[in-house]
């Protein structure tokens, strides 16, 4: 990939809501050439999207845990994430190697909430979990440019 394209993903993870005018002064591009770099990188897939970060306590979703799935019995269908997708607590999924199959992140009000989505998890998905507690997030979300 070349230096510009990187400098202009690098600008765009610090802020998704960055100007066009912005990027070329950062990049020493005029802004419609640096328009034209971000809807090139669109198209490769090289951006996938843009998104509001959320303060999950605005939403009252102040405990964050991990929580690694092992199904009972491995032979069934693999089709954990796509019957996880209407649990909105689960924010994020990753099919893993190793012992657990899935490692999932949620994110709930307290510890109640949390046993009764692990209730629900290990129910509705026939896996056993091993929980997490999430205690602080020094940084969290690293731009991989």
């Amino acid at each position: 990939m070349e230096e510009t394209d990187r400098l202009i993903l690098e600008l765009l993870a610090r802020d998704g809501r960055m100007s066009y005018t912005d990027i070329g002064k950062e990049t020493g591009l005029s802004t419609s050439a640096a328009q034209q770099r971000v809807r090139r990188l669109e198209q490769r897939g090289a951006i996938t999207g843009y998104h509001a970060r959320i303060d999950p306590g605005a939403l009252d979703r102040t405990l964050t845990a991990f929580i690694a799935l092992r199904p009972f019995d491995p032979s069934q269908p693999d089709d954990l994430a796509e019957r996880m997708e209407p649990m909105s607590e689960v924010t994020s999924c990753y099919s893993v190697a190793g012992d657990p199959s899935y490692l999932i992140k949620v994110q709930v009000e307290n510890p109640l909430a949390l046993e009764a989505l692990l209730t629900r998890i290990r129910t509705e998905l026939a896996v056993s979990t091993l929980t997490t507690l999430v205690l602080s997030v020094p940084f969290e979300d690293r731009p991989v440019v």
